[in-house]
């Protein structure tokens, strides 16, 4: 509460500190230099009264020469013919407007043949009018006279209206007669001398421009019958008085500035106002003391107020406008806080203290404000927080996400301007009969155009948003309609493809889930099936009853299944360790000719075991290539392995190394014993096998392998089934 006082008397003192400020620069050489005769009021005053003499006395209109040079122009007889319509239609309103007058007269004969004779000499008029022009011309001339009258009648009547009691003695500086009207009993309260040296009285005429015909005293039947009818500017220049220069001198008796004066009360406030002039002079010079000595300002006043967290939850942009409001409003505290504003020499301690609360509340506010930014913003990062946050950069980027699709932004925007031009037509439309009849064409053919295409593109978009619904929650059985080439049929064609993208999703999930289902069941029954035949035969070797020889087999069936149970953890153990990246290549230049045939002779003996015919198909010349030889060879191994496990007995296998645009094709063919209902992309999984039933030695992880090492070597392998034809070609970058 303490804080508050101190705020608030310190804004008074700035308030108080203005508003001296502001009352002594504006008006204070004015009041303090000038007694009330020699005042800018005063002398208003006065040119008002000039203006009026000019009009009546020194230069006054001769009205019959300015009769004489009124003039009637055809458009002018035209226009006073059909201000009420054509002939027959002002023929017909007058009937109608007698109808029921005589109805109602039908008992008393006289007054009835009266009606109807004012009747019939208004029509007879009406169709003098459409007959002889001469005669429309003399009522034209007629009313502009009248109107003429009442000009000079009016100028009359505000001259009688002047209060103060003018005395002069002038004559016109190029000859003429002098006017004189000196009257001035005692002293002087005001002269003035108007001469060569100190500037002449200038007095005009009537000022054409103004038209200021104003209809004092006039009758309904008078303003009835002017049809229309007005002094044009032809005619005001016509008898526009040209400007006369004055020599002579002005005066106002002191009697008139005196108790019973008729300026008497208005001098008295102009002095009154020279002691509150005075008064608030001293009032500001105090209160600027106050505040470089007693009541110095301090920050610490307006930090951390009790709605300062508050006031901090405003964006930037609402604290700059409310900001700029009090600034303004603060400027117009400081132009109308002088107590001689526009001229009005009353005075209110009332409103003199209300101004100086709302101008104290106004200047602590803004100090306030400006406290609270310097404070907020020395702390780094919170001015560009802020004003990202504000409604001016989120009303930027809207616009900006507007644009994104520049047809719907484009669309947009027609439609804001259609609905603002269908308001204002509207409003048109209910003030003019011709807007209206525009306004009906524009919504026939436009408007309801425009409306039928936005309804049916909302229709659009809507079928649009349920079908999305559909597809978030699962239904993915149906595609969205594509209508036109509008961005929402783009938006359907995306829709669709993500519709199509979702589905390929799920099926590849559910593949996945099945495969990896098989997965485990096949290396559970790989590992399981020799790890099964050791524990029995190892259970079988306890026997102490066992001859030599039986024993010496069982030892045999435990060495060849503890061999295929390392085999497949190697396998499983080498496949993973490609998978994850882990496994270093050490490349070095390989004869790809060479390593084929070594892989080749290693497996002779196998191959003439099951039989089977290789026809192995290679280049004489050397292809050299860069490769980790020892994963090469086992790529090798592993596909022509392969090939001896699952080939048909007694069928040729086809092995051909050959190079192709720069690549080394490698490519084996075989006819398989098995046959392959599976999706050629399964065999690449692991423990996979063309074997389904699982009767042979193979691991499953040949072709994984295989299929891992070329992808190392930046290679690609391509699987082929056709029938029982199996078909793989490996290729890879030769040097």
């Amino acid at each position: 509460m303490k804080r508050y006082t101190s705020i608030m008397i310190w804004a008074l003192l700035v308030a108080i500190a203005i508003s001296g400020i502001v009352t002594v620069t504006s008006r204070g050489p004015e009041l303090v230099l000038k007694s009330y005769p020699q005042s800018e009021q005063f002398q208003n005053r006065l040119n008002d009264i000039y203006e009026e003499l000019g009009r009546t006395i020194l230069n006054p209109i001769d009205l019959e020469e300015a009769e004489g040079k009124l003039t009637v122009t055809p458009s002018e007889i035209e226009e006073y013919k059909t201000h009420y319509g054509s002939l027959a239609d002002q023929i017909n309103n007058i009937k109608m407007q007698y109808e029921d007058r005589i109805k109602k007269a039908e008992s008393d004969a006289t007054v009835k043949q009266a009606i109807i004779d004012e009747r019939d000499k208004k029509i007879k008029d009406i169709q003098k009018n459409f007959e002889d022009d001469a005669y429309v011309e003399k009522k034209i001339l007629s009313e502009k006279k009248r109107q003429l009258g009442r000009l000079v009648h009016n100028y009359e009547r505000n001259k009688a209206m002047m209060e103060i009691p003018l005395s002069y003695e002038l004559k016109p500086v190029g000859g003429g007669e002098p006017h004189n009207n000196w009257n001035v009993n005692g002293s002087v309260g005001y002269e003035r001398n108007f001469t060569s040296q100190k500037g002449y009285l200038k007095i005009t005429g009537m000022d054409a421009s103004s038209n200021d015909i104003n209809y004092y005293g006039e009758t309904r039947e008078d303003r009835d019958s002017s049809v229309g009818v007005t002094l044009s500017s032809d005619d005001l220049q016509a008898i526009d008085q040209p400007t006369v220069m004055y020599e002579g001198t002005v005066a106002v008796p002191s009697s008139a500035f005196k108790k019973g004066g008729v300026l008497y009360e208005e001098a008295k406030r102009y002095q009154s106002k020279k002691i509150i002039l005075v008064m608030s002079g001293i009032l500001g010079i105090a209160a600027l003391i106050a505040l470089f000595t007693v009541w110095k300002f301090k920050w610490t006043w307006f930090i951390d107020l009790p709605f300062t967290k508050w006031y901090d939850l405003f964006r930037i942009d609402l604290k700059v406008g409310v900001f700029l409001i009090l600034l303004l409003n603060l400027m117009d505290y400081a132009r109308n806080v002088s107590f001689m504003a526009g001229g009005d020499y009353a005075f209110s301690i009332r409103d003199a203290v209300f101004k100086f609360v709302i101008g104290a509340v106004i200047i602590a506010c803004l100090t306030f404000q400006i406290g609270n930014a310097k404070t907020r913003y020395q702390q780094q990062g919170i001015f560009e927080k802020d004003l990202q946050d504000s409604y001016t950069m989120q009303l930027v980027a809207s616009a900006r996400d507007v644009f994104l699709n520049r047809s719907i932004a484009i669309q947009t925007f027609i439609l804001l301007i259609g609905f603002f031009l269908a308001g204002v037509g509207f409003a048109g439309a209910a003030v003019a009969g011709v807007l209206f009849v525009i306004y009906v064409f524009c919504v026939l053919f436009i408007g309801l155009p425009i409306l039928f295409i936005y309804m049916r593109r909302m229709g659009y978009l809507n079928r649009i948003f349920k079908a999305t619904e559909d597809m978030a929650a699962g239904r993915l059985n149906s595609d969205i309609k594509v209508i036109g080439h509008s961005p929402f049929a783009k938006h359907a064609v995306n829709l669709n493809n993500l519709r199509e993208g979702v589905e390929q999703s799920v099926s590849s999930q559910a593949k996945s889930e099945r495969l990896k289902t098989e997965l485990i069941t096949n290396v559970s029954h790989d590992l399981r099936t020799p790890l099964t035949s050791i524990i029995t035969y190892t259970d079988l070797l306890k026997n102490p009853n066992l001859s030599d020889e039986v024993r010496a087999q069982y030892v045999d069936v435990l060495d060849r299944k503890s061999q295929r149970l390392k085999t497949l953890i190697e396998d499983l153990f080498e496949v993973s360790k490609m998978s994850s990246g882990t496994m270093e290549l050490y490349k070095q230049r390989v004869d790809l000719t060479q390593l084929v045939q070594q892989a080749i002779g290693e497996h002779a003996e196998k191959m003439a075991d099951i039989p089977l015919d290789f026809r192995v198909s290679v280049p004489e010349e050397p292809m050299p290539a860069v490769l980790d030889g020892q994963r090469w060879w086992r790529m090798l191994d592993n596909l022509i392995g392969n090939a001896l496990k699952y080939s048909l007995p007694g069928t040729r296998v086809f092995v051909t190394l050959r190079e192709v645009g720069g690549m080394a094709e490698l490519v084996v063919k075989n006819i398989t014993a098995y046959e392959l209902n599976e999706n050629v992309d399964e065999l690449y999984e692991r423990f996979k096998r063309g074997d389904a039933s699982r009767h042979t030695d193979g691991s499953g992880l040949g072709l994984a392998i295989a299929q891992s090492i070329v992808d190392m070597h930046g290679g690609t392998m391509a699987i082929d089934v056709d029938g029982d034809l199996f078909k793989v070609t490996v290729r890879v970058p030769l040097v």
